[in-house]
């Protein structure tokens, strides 16, 4: 187990327009010069915030490996810092699509992904209408400095995800957003419960500003394993001091100690009829 301190910036920006490759590589640049190993960007950071409406559109979407990746993993290369990021992800084989984070090391290989599985559908958030469900497993990506969890954006309010990530030795869990300002005071204790419960770090970067109608915005957050709020900020670039050791600390103090009952839940929850 890795027990290095590490810095994670979180980047409030989003990159698709204005030469996106260079702006992002610039943003990771500030990150790296601020001391960050690690970067997280905000839920699908090269695309418009394209759930403003219900209109969904071919180019929103790429193929695994497609541009978008290759934006991301190109720019953490250059600037050699691990990467966070994300895209809509088209399935080669049946054409479904996926809000997908992908996460990069230094040297811009892919490590791991995670489909967003809870997706609203509302005002503003049409997302149904636009990707489907995550189908893809849930786990722990190594080779980033320190063993990463990955939820996304509405993931984080159905909080089993958390705690098997944390059961699996993640000891940070990291959540791209696209939220409301308006309603950031509901979230911050999410953060918090999901934090404690689950003996992590818990970071989040927030898309920075409106779209199209949309009154996106509010902080980027980090949250310590005792449900410290150690960061909160709507700077363009935040950066934040993970220590493993205040993991292992949680981990074998209250409530961290108690059993996991993980056969007992996965018999009942056997029982519940699936709500997509």
């Amino acid at each position: 187990m890795n027990e290095a301190i590490v810095k994670v910036a979180l980047i409030s920006d989003v990159f698709y327009d204005n030469n996106p490759a260079q702006r992002l590589k610039d943003r990771l640049g500030e990150a790296k010069e601020l001391g960050a190993g690690l970067a997280v960007l905000p839920e699908i950071p090269l695309n418009p915030w394209a759930p403003a409406t219900r209109e969904s559109r071919d180019d929103d979407a790429e193929a695994p490996g497609g541009e978008r990746h290759v934006i991301q993993s190109e720019a953490a290369r250059a600037v050699g810092i691990a990467l966070i990021g994300g895209a809509i992800v088209k399935d080669p084989r049946t054409s479904r699509r996926y809000n997908t984070a992908l996460a990069f090391d230094h040297e811009g290989n892919l490590r791991g992904t995670h489909q967003k599985w809870h997706l609203p559908e509302e005002p503003g958030f049409w997302e149904t209408s636009h990707y489907e469900p995550g189908v893809q497993e849930l786990s722990v990506v190594e080779g980033l400095g320190i063993p990463i969890g990955i939820q996304i954006c509405s993931d984080i309010n159905r909080p089993q995800g958390c705690h098997l990530l944390g059961a699996m030795g993640a000891q940070l869990i990291v959540a791209p957003r696209s939220c409301e300002s308006a309603t950031y005071q509901k979230w911050r204790p999410v953060f918090q419960a999901n934090a404690v419960t689950s003996c992590v770090y818990l970071v989040s970067a927030n898309r920075p500003t409106p779209e199209q109608g949309v009154l996106i915005g509010g902080p980027s957050i980090a949250v310590a394993p005792n449900a410290e709020v150690i960061l909160e900020s709507t700077d363009p670039v935040s950066v934040v001091v993970i220590d493993p050791a205040e993991v292992i600390k949680a981990r074998t103090a209250y409530p961290g100690y108690l059993s996991i009952r993980s056969d007992r839940y996965a018999k009942m929850w056997a029982e519940i009829t699936p709500r997509n």
